[in-house]
């Protein structure tokens, strides 16, 4: 049996870790390792414990959830982190996206779609609910590298689509019939010639620009 996912649950109210942990503790393949308070904790906590999976709240005292987000991405933690929050506005979705976020979800969310949630993103997919996708969609395109796109080839553009889809190098590999090695190639052209930080970014400017797999 393959080792279960860990996961840090990082959001300032007790209750709503309590009942994040609740939720996730009866899931066979889940295995929450830590809790933190507000992002700085969260951030050290990551660092410590290297989970998984982070589930991350924006709003916290001191240092957020966006900040926090950053952080990590700046100490190359591999974690995976998942907003799970009761913000819904769009000032508020894309920054996160933005941050290196690898899905967006509600306080609200059932369990089961939850724990679904937290084994997309560790495999390597990335989670857009439909109104974070039109929340994407609705913002100005001045500054989404529209034009970029025409520099891909069709073979990136293919990858790109896929991205899009929320398929992992794997499971692209295997629709396109490639190595994950050179998938891997393809992803990091895409990146360089969209002038994008990581796979999420290239979703999130494929999900604008409306590539579809």
């Amino acid at each position: 049996m393959a080792d279960p996912i860990k996961v840090l649950l990082v959001d300032d109210h007790q209750v709503v870790r309590r009942g994040l942990r609740t939720f996730l503790e009866v899931q066979d393949d889940i295995e929450v390792v830590g809790e933190a308070a507000d992002g700085a904790e969260g951030v050290a906590r990551a660092e410590e414990l290297r989970p998984d999976v982070v589930l991350m709240d924006v709003k916290m005292p001191g240092m957020d959830g966006i900040d926090a987000l950053r952080k990590l991405r700046e100490l190359a933690n591999p974690a995976r982190v998942l907003i799970v929050t009761s913000f819904t506005e769009q000032r508020t979705v894309v920054p996160a996206l933005r941050a290196g976020a690898a899905g967006y979800v509600y306080k609200d969310v059932d369990p089961d779609a939850l724990a679904g949630a937290i084994r997309s993103v560790h495999a390597g997919h990335v989670l857009l609910q439909p109104e974070v996708a039109g929340a994407l969609l609705s913002q100005d395109e001045s500054n989404s590298g529209q034009g970029r796109g025409g520099s891909l080839t069709e073979r990136e553009n293919e990858v790109l689509g896929l991205i899009a889809d929320g398929r992992s190098n794997r499971e692209i590999a295997r629709a396109l019939v490639l190595s994950e090695k050179t998938v891997k190639t393809h992803v990091s052209n895409i990146l360089m010639k969209l002038d994008l930080a990581d796979r999420t970014q290239a979703a999130l400017w494929a999900v604008r620009h409306g590539v579809a797999g």
